[in-house]
C-alpha cells in the first residue's frame, strides 16, 4: 500500500506540482482537525482541497486543443550546410622545459 501510495504522490507532485502541494496542505489539515477533534480546521482543509480539485478541473477544460497542435518554430535548420572542420592533432615532439 506504502508503494503505490508514494507512486500516486509522485506522479502529482511531477504533473502539477502547486495542485499537489496545495491538496497535500489541505489534507493536513484535515487530518490534524480530525485527531484534534477541531470541526473548523476540517471543515477548512475540507474546503482547501475542494476548491483546488475544482479549479484544477475547471484548469483542464478551459484549454482549446488548437494550442496543442501550434507547429514548433526552430531559429536554425536541422543541418548545416557548411562542412565540418577537420580535426587536430598535436605534434609528438616532447616539448623543451625551461629553467625555472
Amino acid at each position: 500500500m506504502n508503494v503505490i501510495w508514494s507512486r500516486v504522490l509522485r506522479s502529482v507532485y511531477r504533473k502539477e506540482p502547486i495542485t499537489g502541494f496545495v491538496i497535500t496542505a489541505g489534507s493536513v489539515n484535515v487530518a490534524i482537525g480530525g485527531f484534534d477533534g477541531s470541526t473548523s480546521l476540517v471543515i477548512f482543509g475540507l474546503s482547501v482541497v475542494g476548491v483546488s480539485l475544482a479549479l484544477r478541473w475547471w484548469q483542464l477544460h478551459r484549454r482549446t486543443p488548437q494550442q496543442a497542435q501550434q507547429n514548433a518554430v526552430y531559429a536554425l535548420p536541422p543541418a548545416s550546410s557548411q562542412q565540418s572542420l577537420p580535426t587536430l592533432t598535436l605534434p609528438k615532439t616532447n616539448p623543451k622545459k625551461r629553467p625555472l
